[in-house]
């Protein structure tokens, strides 16, 4: 068996390892807007499929030939609008919905060529200057005097309150956090986002009118799922998950061993970034998009050397192909079959992750007994997220019930309990994407609208 040990040199971090002009460059828009010419060359290449099969592949049912229509025809405003009504977060999922396994993968270009329509790209186009513009698309319904509690300023959550804003009912958004957005404004790579696009749409959802923001409140703190039942017509929950898997592993505690999720926060509320420090040598374990992300990430920072490590073959990985071929065009390194078994340091900061090699018999995970070790200055975990149960079943008799660690809904995202809805990466059998997670909020938002309509 191969004796692994940490390495000898001390750890390396530091701010500043690259220019200016570098880091604007590293972290600017990794696809740029497609200018007037390219984007009605590029609407023309769709056949416009009466039964089309980008809609179906779309967890929001965007009308997928109509928009790109318009943008044919030069009606990108009415484009931009048809987009927003199906996906009122259009213009963050045009940056971050994995297109080349939904819409894209199923367009039919890609079956005959190879090479699918940009969706994605004109998806932007056409939403870009509606949110850019000055007047609201959409107008808030005649008040119903009913109103709704909604617990999390995410995609979920903002798309539900949306929803019922429009429907004139008066909306009270809850975030434990200090800004909205959730993953769009803390949680998603820089460059798939760039700059403060995510503040400028939640900005542009609110402009509809009738809903209150009350930042700092989260259930289980300073609020309760009881009380809330009490003083509200209807819930709808839309936390997400706030817990981060653990490796269980020695060395967890070391100093220089970080959260993925809370590092890439971080990072997105810099003002400058140039002044994070990064390690030199960086290991990141994990095979999901955050673990891409984080890995991408500090190469851009300017570490030299970052190494994604993942216990199964690139097939098993929950990151598409495209995102890890996009790691390994960054300069990223990509291991596969390997577990870690502990974090070594030196003098209480993290010097080198040691793993063992696996395989899979009969299609389960074992290790192999032989180990070897990677030399790090920084250790990222990415090996999921959590959902945190105790807040909506620690108040009161009556409790949500679970699957598979989360909450369980039905078809119309209603939970267990009376007047009570949920959505997004909180729910159990979704998809933890943006997309997913708005509409869950749009679907639980109608049938909020209707239940209440009938109380």
């Amino acid at each position: 068996m191969a004796k692994a040990s940490a390495a000898a040199s001390g750890p390396d971090i530091a701010p500043m390892r690259l220019d200016a002009e570098t880091y604007r460059a590293n972290f600017s828009d990794i696809h740029p807007p497609l200018e007037r010419k390219t984007a009605l060359v590029e609407a023309n290449r769709c056949y416009f499929c009466y039964d089309a099969p980008c809609i179906e592949a779309c967890p929001t049912g965007i009308d997928i030939p109509g928009f790109i229509k318009q943008i044919a025809t030069d009606n990108v405003e009415g484009s931009g609008r048809r987009i927003l009504e199906a996906n009122i977060f259009g213009g963050a999922c045009a940056r971050v919905c994995p297109t080349e396994i939904l819409c894209e993968q199923a367009c039919v270009r890609m079956a005959q060529e190879g090479k699918p329509v940009q969706i994605g790209r004109l998806q932007r186009y056409a939403t870009d200057p509606v949110l850019a513009a000055q007047s609201h698309p959409f107008r808030r319904g005649p008040r119903s005097g009913k109103k709704v509690a909604v617990i999390g300023g995410g995609p979920a959550g903002l798309s539900c309150a949306h929803r019922l804003a429009l429907g004139g009912h008066d909306v009270v958004v809850f975030e434990a956090r200090e800004r909205l957005g959730g993953l769009n404004e803390y949680g998603v790579a820089e460059y798939k986002v760039a700059g403060h696009f995510a503040r400028a749409e939640v900005d542009f959802i609110l402009g509809i009118g009738g809903i209150e923001i009350r930042t700092g409140q989260a259930l289980g703190r300073n609020l309760s799922l009881a009380t809330l039942r009490n003083d509200y017509d209807a819930v709808f929950l839309g936390m997400g998950l706030a817990g981060v898997r653990a490796l269980d592993c020695p060395g967890e505690e070391l100093s220089g061993v970080h959260n993925a999720v809370d590092f890439i926060a971080e990072l997105r509320q810099a003002e400058d970034f140039a002044r994070l420090p990064v390690g030199r040598r960086i290991v990141v374990i994990g095979g999901g998009n955050t673990a891409i992300d984080i890995a991408v990430q500090t190469k851009r920072l300017g570490a030299e050397d970052v190494t994604l490590v993942y216990r199964r073959g690139p097939e098993a990985m929950s990151a598409t192909a495209h995102e890890q071929e996009f790691a390994q065009t960054n300069g990223v390194k990509i291991k596969h079959w390997a577990k870690p078994v502990r974090l070594e340091g030196q003098q209480g900061h993290v010097a080198a992750a040691v793993f063992e090699y696996t395989r899979s018999e009969g299609g389960r995970l074992a290790g192999t007994g032989e180990t070897f070790a990677l030399p790090a200055d920084m250790v990222f975990k990415a090996i999921g997220q959590l959902f945190v149960a105790d807040p909506v079943r620690a108040d009161g008799r009556e409790l949500l019930e679970l699957h598979d660690g989360r909450i369980r809904v039905d078809g119309e995202r209603k939970t267990s309990l009376d007047r009570v809805w949920a959505g997004g990466d909180c729910v159990a059998g979704g998809q933890d994407l943006t997309v997913q997670a708005v509409q869950d909020g749009k679907v639980a938002a109608e049938a909020i609208d209707r239940a209440l309509s009938l109380a």
